[in-house]
């Protein structure tokens, strides 16, 4: 799905990532002052930024691993991200429980930034035309559309519990559903 992202695309996403995430954290720090909301304001600001950090870190270590001659490039790039993830998460926790506020700020920033990656992610693949690719590995995987008829539920059919009305059961005389 990705062999037709290119580098040229890798830079254009990271830096419309960049670029937008600074305008939309501006602006949602101007909206959460106006609501009198310093602190979310702040915690939105440092989650943008601490997402901001992570994904240049994340560039720089694929770079760092891609220029390594070994052949297990996944474990370091898996405990870098692991250690990167862990004390953000602990920054955001105890964020949390210092100032309530702060803390959901800093949540809502780093899945603001998330947001805004995949859309623009999203957006260079579709326009690079891995769209297609996109949605056949989509449909292929039949999650959200599987067609078996086995397993797909049938709602022509009551299920009826034995004692328990089931329909059409007050005309037959029992009480069952499945007739006298």
């Amino acid at each position: 799905m990705f062999d037709k992202f290119s580098l040229p695309d890798v830079i254009t996403v990271s830096r419309r990532t960049m670029l937008m995430s600074l305008i939309i954290g501006v602006v949602g720090m101007v909206v959460l002052l106006l609501f009198s909301q310093p602190w979310a304001a702040l915690g939105l600001g440092v989650g943008l930024g601490l997402g901001m950090g992570n994904f240049r870190m994340i560039q720089r270590s694929v770079v760092k691993v891609g220029k390594r001659a070994d052949e297990n490039k996944r474990r370091p790039l898996a405990l870098n991200t692991l250690g990167r993830m862990g004390l953000i998460t602990v920054v955001a926790l105890g964020l949390l429980f210092v100032e309530a506020p702060l803390g959901f700020g800093l949540l809502g920033g780093l899945a603001l930034f998330q947001m805004i990656l995949l859309l623009n992610v999203t957006r260079s693949m579709l326009k690079s035309g891995a769209g297609g690719a996109i949605a056949g590995a989509v449909l292929r995987s039949g999650a959200p559309f599987d067609d078996d008829p086995i397993d797909a539920p049938s709602f022509d059919a009551q299920p009826t519990l034995p004692g328990v009305l089931g329909p059409g059961a007050a005309d037959r005389g029992t009480t069952d559903g499945r007739g006298a």
